[in-house]
């Protein structure tokens, strides 16, 4: 590959979270990233028109896809058409893939908040007060809405997944490059789920969290893997993120954001020179 090797790195810098700012996140990867590619930005709209030109396209904060379904899934099917190298690739069995995943690992016995899609499984879902009803194919809890089990029944099944309330302590996330395991963040205050303070995992915590890596296959990228830990101490998988993971590198310490840095270069390397256009 001749010259630096160019990346086009998909962000929505616009886009609003509450309680987190994608865009200084990406200002701040981009302007690293330089250091080792010729990086330009683009809108998640405009991708696909551009991402011929480059060597390889980086999909980061680019917000929910359901807020352009339509580029979205034109993007997918140019970029496989042409065999465009996209990091993350674009066969993660997570998030990328909708929520099926809750589904799948809740039928194999893995440990995740129990999940079901139809009202003939309603039963296999443990009793609590009030159930989590989410879109499928939602995002960011866009679409969340919680109901007592006498309104379960009428639900628009298809469309939605079905989840207990969950009773948990705190929430915690484990943020992996490629199958390396980062650094942790967890949220002690229930009631503000995004001021996150760093988290000192333990063996057992990152077996839990190693064991959702494993399965997703992933080779290349950058995965998080949101988890609640419950009041008899136990994790339940909330979510595999593996499309565009907000990283919150505000919240570590430098040393950590710089590792962080570091291990992401070293990844997209080794994703340009293992794959190579078809």
């Amino acid at each position: 590959m001749p010259g630096r090797p160019s990346i086009l790195f998909v962000t929505d810098l616009a886009y609003q979270a509450r309680g987190r700012r994608y865009c200084d996140e990406d200002i701040l990867l981009t302007s690293r990233l330089r250091d080792a590619f010729d990086v330009a930005l683009c809108h998640p709209r405009d991708a696909a028109a551009l991402m011929d030109a480059f060597d390889a396209v980086v999909v980061r904060n680019s917000g929910p896809v359901l807020h352009y379904r339509e580029e979205y899934d034109a993007f997918r099917a140019r970029a496989a058409a042409r065999g465009t190298r996209v990091y993350n690739p674009l066969h993660g069995r997570g998030d990328m893939a909708g929520k099926q995943y809750l589904l799948d690992l809740t039928a194999d016995g893995y440990p995740v908040i129990p999940t079901v899609d139809r009202p003939e499984d309603l039963h296999v879902l443990p009793r609590a007060e009030r159930y989590a009803v989410k879109p499928r194919d939602g995002a960011d809890s866009i679409g969340l809405t919680f109901v007592p089990r006498d309104r379960l029944d009428g639900l628009p099944y298809g469309d939605i997944l079905v989840q207990p309330g969950v009773d948990f302590r705190y929430e915690v996330s484990f943020y992996y490059v490629d199958d390396a395991f980062q650094y942790a963040l967890h949220a002690p205050d229930t009631d503000r789920r995004w001021v996150l303070e760093p988290y000192e995992p333990t063996d057992a915590d990152l077996a839990f969290a190693r064991r959702f890596i494993d399965w997703n296959t992933l080779d290349h990228g950058i995965q998080r893997v949101d988890a609640c830990r419950t009041r008899d101490g136990g994790l339940l998988l909330v979510e595999l993120e593996d499309l565009n993971p907000y990283l919150s590198l505000d919240r570590v310490p430098d040393r950590t954001r710089d590792g962080f840095v570091t291990a992401m270069t070293a990844s997209l390397r080794r994703f340009l020179d293992a794959a190579p256009r078809i």
